[in-house]
């Protein structure tokens, strides 16, 4: 029987689900799903969970774990003071108070955050992603020549399809000049560029730190495509489930692949993982031609938990079910081996 643990939550403080949901919309309960699935299943697992929110200040965080001293901090945020990016420091700040966590190391959420980063050090390494190029606020729009339309516009920052919609893919400068300033308004970053890649979209989730799981592929399936609409999983497509049964776009697992390609993606996660030095648990997007020659979208450390979402649907296709998955994100936590426990 496995040993139960205090396990400190953390969430974004507007996240923070009611013990009581009483009189809670589905809509309202919609945007804290993620949280209320993994808080409610580690209960009936059997563990003391406490769920604290965080805005922009760890004040709170350094009394909790100094007064109620948990054994590990499962970690659900994906902002810090409203910056995207500044998640990592919440765990770097973990790891200098010496107390375990779920999820990703401070490195790897850095390198995979950082999409330029992340596709410089994929090239690098000459892992297929997609021919790319930043154009940053505030400078100059010049189009290399190199490029070749269509091309997908999107933050270099943003996640969750911030700023993704159809007119993200364009097929001539002056459609792209209009995105980018789009991009740079909207998203108050720098616009990332790459050609688009007509195909399948595919996931593979990983599991491990040292010793890497992966399992089978997913894939997303974009329904009816009207109106001369492209297959790229905008905003609405991802999260906005009237949307999605509106035009039947859902998620499976990945079903006649060419022969070979299977083995293909689960080589190219390990090395992508590995690359850039993520831990814990992991989703890579691939684009698949119908050659069946696949391109590196991006790695994303701590993808969505959520009980009815991809990672959770591939871990139960794989046999691993919503309770295992999460007993397994903490075993991982307690066993990845920061630099405080090299001692």
């Amino acid at each position: 029987m496995k040993k139960k643990k205090r396990i400190l939550v953390l969430v974004h403080e507007t996240l923070v689900p009611p013990e009581n949901l009483d009189g809670v919309t589905d809509a309202q309960i919609a945007e804290f799903r993620t949280e209320l699935d993994v808080i409610t299943k580690l209960r009936e697992c059997g563990h003391e969970v406490q769920p604290l929110g965080i805005g922009d200040s760890l004040g709170e965080l350094r009394t909790m774990i100094r007064d109620w001293k948990p054994q590990i901090c499962f970690n659900l945020l994906e902002e810090f003071g409203g910056v995207v990016t500044y998640d990592q420091h919440v765990v770097a700040y973990l790891e200098l108070l010496r107390q375990q966590y779920t999820g990703c190391n401070p490195c790897g959420m850095m390198l995979s955050r950082n999409k330029v980063l992340s596709k410089q050090i994929l090239t690098y390494h000459r892992i297929p992603t997609p021919l790319f190029a930043v154009f940053k606020r505030g400078s100059a729009i010049r189009i290399p020549a190199r490029l070749r339309y269509p091309l997908f516009v999107k933050s270099a920052t943003e996640d969750a399809s911030l700023g993704i919609s159809q007119a993200s893919v364009v097929d001539d400068a002056t459609k792209l000049r209009e995105r980018i300033a789009f991009i740079h308004e909207h998203t108050n970053s720098d616009a990332l560029v790459e050609e688009y890649i007509e195909g399948r979209e595919l996931y593979v989730a990983i599991l491990g730190n040292e010793r890497i799981r992966t399992l089978p592929p997913w894939e997303f399936i974009f329904g009816e495509l009207k109106d001369g609409r492209v297959a790229i999983a905008t905003r609405k497509a991802k999260w906005d489930h009237a949307y999605q049964e509106r035009h039947n776009i859902t998620s499976r697992a990945a079903e006649d692949l060419p022969e070979g390609l299977a083995e293909k993606l689960d080589r190219l996660a390990r090395r992508i993982y590995r690359a850039l030095h993520m831990s814990g648990y992991a989703r890579v997007d691939f684009r698949v031609r119908a050659d069946g020659t696949p391109f590196v979208l991006e790695a994303n450390a701590n993808p969505n938990l959520e009980k009815d979402e991809d990672f959770a649907w591939a871990a139960a296709h794989a046999g691993v079910d919503y309770a295992a998955l999460l007993e397994r994100v903490i075993a991982l936590g307690c066993a990845y081996r920061a630099e405080w426990r090299q001692d």
